[in-house]
């Protein structure tokens, strides 16, 4: 079935699908690699200490973790607000942006965070709840949708349309057209 006018998919485009599996597997390796450098792979030298490569893939992590908020902030606009209010996969979905923002939380205290104990906490949670992020993600891009909202339209708040087999927002141009005042 063909779109109405003002109607947007959340279909992401190819370019932007693939930058944005860019950043979120950079930033899953490159957290990884640091994990995997740090607990089990041991210095190569004489002096025990942490390995050559532990510190780059910490700032390779970073940097993909600034990123990563401007993806967010991308996927906000054009994939998180308009599927809220279409209703399909809200559970999904809400599990993978309230991990993705406790994984950015987590990393700037991670930061700042000057209790070490306090910190050591907070580090094994990002580092194990970073390691399960791609499975949310994965059961959020296979999991069927939800019944679509107009199943009942005294629950929800958004017009009833009969393109119930895409996920669609409903948009208003920004300079609305002037009306006609009725003839007398």
């Amino acid at each position: 079935m063909a779109r109405r006018a003002g109607q947007r998919t959340l279909t992401i485009g190819p370019a932007r699908r693939l930058g944005i599996y860019v950043v979120g597997s950079g930033l899953w390796l490159s957290g990884g690699l640091w994990l995997l450098y740090h607990y089990f792979v041991p210095s190569q030298g004489v002096f025990p200490g942490p390995h050559p490569l532990e510190p780059w893939w910490l700032r390779l992590h970073g940097a993909f973790a600034f990123v990563s908020i401007w993806v967010l902030g991308l996927l906000w606009s054009v994939h998180v607000t308009p599927g809220w209010a279409g209703g399909k996969r809200r559970r999904s979905g809400a599990a993978v942006v309230g991990l993705f923002l406790w994984l950015i939380l987590s990393g700037y205290l991670l930061y700042y965070l000057g209790h070490e104990r306090l910190r050591s906490v907070t580090s094994l949670l990002h580092w194990s709840l970073g390691l399960l992020f791609p499975v949310s993600f994965l059961l959020h891009r296979v999991a069927s949708p939800s019944a679509p909202l107009t199943a009942n339209p005294a629950n929800h708040r958004r017009p009833v349309t009969e393109d119930t087999h895409e996920v669609t927002l409903h948009t208003k141009p920004f300079i609305q057209p002037a009306t006609q005042s009725p003839r007398a």
